[in-house]
């Protein structure tokens, strides 16, 4: 079944829209007030450029919450939970966000551009007005605002060949989450490398906003010769490869974890001198255990054609014991797959589990993460 978004001015559009839809985008998703590409029209073709050639993707709703001046490290220190003392300028770090009761409210990667200027690249909630909300109770000495920055990702095995024709051999010695401000005929970025997705990659973080068209034919026109094709983060992908989707595997309103259940635990740092928002319930939490943890699943059944969210999972007496968050058919295994979280008591040999998709039941079986 097939559904519309309506194009209306109550949500942005991206710097690259026209060029997405020039490019044939079949189909659009909402992702922090902006739309974002969810496929342009052959998912199948798609997921094989990103995991044998490069794809680009549209990710400028991938918004950049820039935090500004004397207390700048200190606001970036106290909303996250890890340990950012010695980040260096140039350097990118994953840091998951809490609220004060240790919930996850997003699962950003801070830059740090200088001493006293971060960006919180951020998935899908309303960051901007956290961070505000907490420098000014706090006091700090901050400026809060989302700058004009527009994401656009190339990924997959060919994406560094392709970097390298953009701008020089000096992309191979970034390290992962690392970034350099540096410029492409003209048009100012900062290149990191990172990406929504296990197969490599950059993005390119475009500084000015009115050059979107120009980026978007530039990079499409030097990956011509990798077989470049226009996309957005993929599914299958992301299931495959065990990545964190806040939002999709955990969304403080309709599903709520915390670092540990989402498997992000290791990035809460209790040793760090500084205290930080949610600090008292996380180790409350870490001291108990965890209710839940995340697992993969293997659904049994037809080929699951179009990404399935968020269903209960079912013991065979009908209790409740965990939600299977998203599930789609693996060509590269050649079963269905999906992501979730199961009570911590559950274990990986259970054989008792199912859930309901489109009014049929399917058996559930618990694997680890990332597939394979």
């Amino acid at each position: 079944m097939n559904f519309q978004i309506g194009i209306g001015p109550n949500i942005r559009k991206s710097v690259y829209f026209d060029a997405t839809v020039a490019d044939g985008v079949a189909g659009f998703s909402v992702y922090n007030h902006m739309y974002i590409p969810a496929h342009f029209g052959n998912p199948e073709a798609e997921y094989d450029s990103l995991m044998n050639g490069v794809a680009m993707w549209d990710v400028a709703a991938q918004r950049q919450i820039e935090i500004s001046g004397p207390d700048a490290g200190r606001l970036i220190q106290f909303l996250t939970t890890r340990d950012m003392s010695k980040t260096k300028i140039g350097q990118g770090r994953y840091v998951p966000i809490c609220n004060h009761a240790g919930r996850l409210i997003n699962d950003p990667v801070a830059l740090m551009v200088a001493p006293d200027r971060y960006w919180l690249s951020i998935a899908d909630s309303d960051i901007e007005l956290w961070a505000s909300a907490i420098a000014a109770e706090r006091g700090m000495d901050v400026q809060v605002s989302e700058a004009d920055v527009s994401p656009l990702a190339i990924q997959g095995p060919k994406a560094e060949a392709l970097a390298v024709d953009l701008f020089g051999e000096w992309v191979t010695s970034l390290k992962y989450f690392g970034f350099k401000e540096t410029s492409l005929r003209g048009i100012p970025l900062i290149l990191a490398r990172s990406g929504w997705s296990k197969q490599g990659g950059f993005e390119l973080y475009l500084l000015d906003g009115s050059r979107g068209g120009d980026l978007w034919s530039i990079v499409k026109a030097a990956g011509e010769r990798y077989g470049i094709r226009p996309g957005a983060p993929n599914d299958q992908e992301r299931i495959e490869s065990g990545l964190v989707s806040y939002g999709a595997d955990g969304r403080l309103q309709t599903n709520p974890c915390n670092p540990f259940e989402i498997s992000l635990g290791k990035l809460v740092d209790f040793d760090q001198p500084d205290d930080f928002v949610g600090r008292a319930a996380l180790l409350k939490i870490k001291t108990e255990g965890p209710r839940r943890r995340r697992v993969g699943f293997r659904v049994s059944g037809a080929p699951i054609r179009s990404c399935q969210s968020s269903v209960a999972v079912q013991t065979a007496d009908g209790e409740t014991v965990g939600i299977l968050s998203e599930s789609i058919y693996s060509s590269r295994f050649s079963c269905n797959v999906g992501v979730g979280m199961i009570a911590s008591e559950i274990g990986d040999d259970a054989t008792d589990l199912s859930v309901t998709l489109g009014g049929e039941s399917r058996q559930l079986d618990v694997t680890s993460l990332p597939f394979g």
